[in-house]
């Protein structure tokens, strides 16, 4: 690599695009804590570069520039993440990424607004270590809620200065002049943004308090953009990470443990001897790979090499697996606590028990995860789908054994992740094969890597006591569920790298904490008594780490069930149950807008009549304090068989103010068909050694005609703050379809997934 010593604004003065361009930032203190990133190896700030940003066709062809950038503006200054260009177009600069949840669209539409722009105008470099903010994790729904704030005051603020210039360079008082799609006119004359730059920067900070637009004369937020990534998507021209190519490179496979916890016992490196195109074999301890001339050799090679391990039978027999988790030594945490529920259990007059299971589940992406890594002496470039690029970056950083200023992560966008799969393990191998050959080494995983060795949405249990009073009000509540920690993301530290568990020595273990299980454990619901209480699990037999809404869907099924459960017993209306127990106008109104789509008619469950169809209804707040929602289920049940048939599901969403109600429907549709998809067939098999479910026979999710069709209602809050939607309405739907079984048998399944067998042996 080359190291010619170029400062940023000079470097993208040289690209052509910012010579009279002007650099505008945020800070993110709260990540950054007021530093600037590293600088590390650096790419331009080019159409090419903003394309490999976000996958379009042109990226995968583009060389990156090896160039190290020194002297970026501080992040406290406005000048370090949003440039104008020449002709007055905009880049966002953005830590955040696209996981195919539309945010490219929608933070661009906050800063066109902000700017009064055409949203066409505005471009995103997202996830790039030499590029982009530290903004550490894209997941928690939280990319919305805390980036749009700050790119609005950011491009306010920038927008505040420029009208002053514009004013000075016209002549005329900033009261008299216009402004429309970056150019100002006023006194018969006009000026445009890039015009107005000139070629230098402001170096001012970012204000404390800088008037934003009101939000009565929006035009672009709020307004259903078209989504700028699915042009490319539908039409085949988007370039993914499996799509992306880099000079010289070479493929690598790995050829991973007989079973969970083996250790290598013998390898033959000869028996690979006579292929054609092999590289190398690689052996670091227990990590063993190949690296090949082509994929197809590489494939072959990592089937013939003879190795052979010593198994530990380190899993539990599947059958015993929920008794294994409440036997275990746990550590426990009361989250709530409210008056006195033993006592009030023993008093009442009619009292309910249930225990609920959830299994271990799989990201199950439809593309194998893939990256490329080149590994030099002195300096590393990969390429990934991760979620956080500055915390992989770090992680690598110690496996590889190079400082993290070192290494540069750029993001490029995978076939859909749903959470922590194997993104950032296969960034790890592709970063140890290449260190081993000197070269750009790019592994694929195939579909058997991905579903036996990507983490592990974790299995969970949960047991809940319950009474209704003889006015049929929640008398008391009891909640307790034993739950793992639900993330082992990288996060800086090798050894929550699979691979940085191979190596010897292996990388030091992680300490993770406890993280996600708790997630929605305690209800948005106002009845006393009440205790929740989390048995956190030290370890786990599968490697866990975080499934779209971590612990929420599970403990929601739980919740939303046995609440269920209690109107059933009460002998009401399960929705009216509901709203008799919320003093929260907006929880109340979530409901109330889901009867009202589904047409729900009032009465208790199950119905009258002759069983076979039914509708169920759940509702949550995300994290108890963010998003609400609430989902009808519409099945109908074969009464002969126990199968489930998805009739219709309905989804009432409110996430505060909307910023793209068109990208928002989308997101919540595909939310509610994955989330029906783990609810009704997702579950991982295992023997003692290892993962059984490899494909999508032993792994089934929703086909095409088994989706059910999908209604949504947006309660937009135009003048309340944003949140997230990347997760919440995955949380309702496994417990409203459970919901709408019992209503169509009067037969209760606690166990998920919802599986034929299940509803037949409960009738």
């Amino acid at each position: 690599m080359s190291d010619p010593q170029v400062t940023r604004r000079q470097l993208l003065a040289g690209a052509g695009m910012a010579a009279g361009g002007l650099v505008v930032g945020f800070a993110l203190g709260r990540v950054l804590n007021g530093a600037a990133p590293p600088a590390t190896v650096a790419g331009a700030a080019t159409p090419a570069a903003s394309a490999a940003a976000t996958g379009s066709a042109t990226a995968a062809a583009t060389a990156i520039p090896a160039v190290v950038a020194t002297g970026t503006p501080p992040a406290s200054q406005i000048d370090a993440w949003l440039s104008i260009g020449r002709d007055g177009g905009v880049t966002v600069y953005s830590g955040k990424v696209e996981l195919g949840t539309g945010i490219e669209t929608a933070l661009s539409q906050v800063v066109a607004e902000e700017l009064d722009l055409a949203v066409g105008r505005v471009a995103m470099i997202m996830g790039d270590t030499t590029e982009t903010p530290n903004q550490g994790y894209t997941a928690g729904s939280l990319t919305l809620q805390s980036t749009v704030p700050i790119l609005r005051n950011a491009a306010a603020a920038t927008r505040q200065i420029l009208m002053g210039l514009a004013s000075s360079y016209l002549g005329v008082p900033a009261a008299q002049l216009t402004l429309k799609d970056g150019v100002v006119t006023g006194g018969g004359k006009q000026v445009g943004y890039g015009q107005l730059v000139g070629g230098g920067g402001l170096y001012q900070e970012i204000p404390a308090h800088v008037p934003v637009k009101d939000y009565h004369t929006y035009t672009v937020v709020g307004t259903p953009v078209p989504r700028v990534d699915i042009p490319g998507k539908m039409t085949g021209t988007f370039t993914y990470m499996q799509d992306v190519k880099v000079a010289g490179m070479l493929h690598g496979r790995v050829v991973r443990p007989a079973g969970v916890g083996a250790t290598l016992k013998t390898i033959d490196p000869t028996s690979v001897g006579s292929l054609p195109g092999l590289v190398k074999v690689v052996r670091l301890g227990n990590f063993v790979g190949v690296v090949a001339q082509e994929e197809w050799q590489a494939i072959q090679a990592a089937q013939t090499l003879q190795v052979t391990w010593n198994l530990v039978h380190a899993l539990p027999a599947e059958a015993d697996l929920y008794k294994d988790l409440t036997s275990e030594k746990t550590v426990d945490k009361v989250e709530v606590n409210d008056g006195d529920v033993d006592a009030a259990l023993k008093a009442a007059a009619k009292t309910l028990s249930a225990t609920y299971t959830w299994p271990y589940q799989a990201h199950a992406s439809i593309g194998p995860s893939c990256a490329i890594a080149d590994v030099g002496k002195k300096a590393a470039t990969v390429w990934s789908s991760t979620q956080g690029v500055y915390p992989l970056r770090d992680a690598l950083a110690g496996l590889i054994g190079l400082p993290p200023d070192g290494v540069r992560v750029i993001y490029v966008e995978g076939a859909g992740c749903y959470g922590h799969n194997g993104f950032d393990d296969v960034a790890a191998d592709a970063a140890l094969l290449s260190q081993a050959v000197g070269k750009p080494v790019r592994v694929q995983w195939m579909r058997g890597d991905e579903f036996i060795w990507e983490p592990k949405g974790p299995a969970m249990q949960h047991q809940l006591r319950g009474a209704v009073s003889a006015s049929g009000a929640v008398a008391a509540w009891d909640f307790q569920s034993w739950t793992p920690t639900h993330s082992t993301r990288p996060s800086g530290m090798p050894g929550n790298l699979l691979a940085g568990q191979l190596i010897v020595p292996p990388a030091p273990p992680a300490k993770n904490g406890f993280v996600g299980g708790d997630r929605n454990a305690p209800v948005n619901y106002t009845f006393s008594p009440r205790r929740v209480t989390i048995h956190w699990l030290p370890s786990s037999p599968l490697r866990p780490s975080a499934l779209r809404s971590l612990g929420g869907a599970a403990n929601t099924f739980a919740n939303e069930s046995f609440m269920d459960e209690l109107a059933a017993a009460a002998g009401a209306d399960p929705i009216a149950f509901r709203l008799r127990h919320l003093h929260d106008a907006r929880a109340a109104a979530v409901i109330q807008a889901v009867a009202k789509l589904a047409g729900w008619q009032s009465r208790p469950s199950p119905a009258p009549g002759k069983p076979g169809q039914g509708r169920g209804i759940a509702f949550t707040r995300y994290e108890n304090t963010l998003a609400y929602v609430a989902t009808v289920a519409e099945v109908a049940v074969d009464t002969s068989t126990g199968a489930i048939r998805l009739l219709h599901v309905y989804v009432a969403h409110d996430c505060g103010q909307v910023v793209n109600p068109d990208g928002l429907r989308n997101q919540i549709e595909g939310n509610a068909i994955q989330s029906a998809s783990r609810a009704v067939k997702e579950q991982v098999t295992f023997n003692r050694d290892q993962v059984t479910s490899v494909d999508w026979a032993t792994y089934p999710i929703l086909t095409f005609l088994e989706v059910p069709q999908v209604d949504v209602v947006l309660l937009d809050h135009p003048d309340q703050p944003v949140w997230g939607a990347g997760e919440i309405a995955t949380e309702p739907t496994a417990a409203a379809i459970a919901n709408a079984v019992f209503d169509a048998t009067g037969a209760r399944v606690r166990s998920v997934p919802l599986t034929a067998d299940r509803v037949k042996a409960a009738l």
